[in-house]
């Protein structure tokens, strides 16, 4: 049986990454991208880069990675600046893939 490499960006607490299921919009209340308070217009839409599981802009993580990834870069940062150069989410990513090479994206999959 292969042996799957997690991704660096994933919270590591399980042998599946659950940042995205964690992420909520910026209340706490829901889901992030099911906000339904008056913020909802903003929060239910993500340009530009984003954190690592895709859900909330980039320094706006709401899982339990957020005292890491709300972090301002340090040293190389990719092409917009906001995330470590070797885990890009900008939308300058536009290969439709997952954040590296050979990396499935579903945490858009229900």
């Amino acid at each position: 049986m292969a042996t799957v490499v997690k991704p660096t960006s994933c919270c590591g607490k399980t042998a599946d990454c659950v940042c995205a299921k964690e992420a909520t919009c910026s209340c706490g209340e829901k889901p992030a991208l099911a906000c339904s308070c008056s913020k909802s217009a903003s929060e239910n839409q993500v340009t530009g880069a984003r954190c690592s599981c895709g859900k909330r802009p980039a320094q706006a993580c709401t899982c339990s990675r957020a005292a890491t990834e709300n972090l301002v870069v340090k040293g190389e940062s990719c092409a917009c600046g906001s995330r470590p150069k070797d885990s890009c989410t900008c939308e300058i990513n536009k290969s439709g893939a997952g954040l590296r090479a050979h990396e499935i994206d579903f945490t858009n999959l229900k």
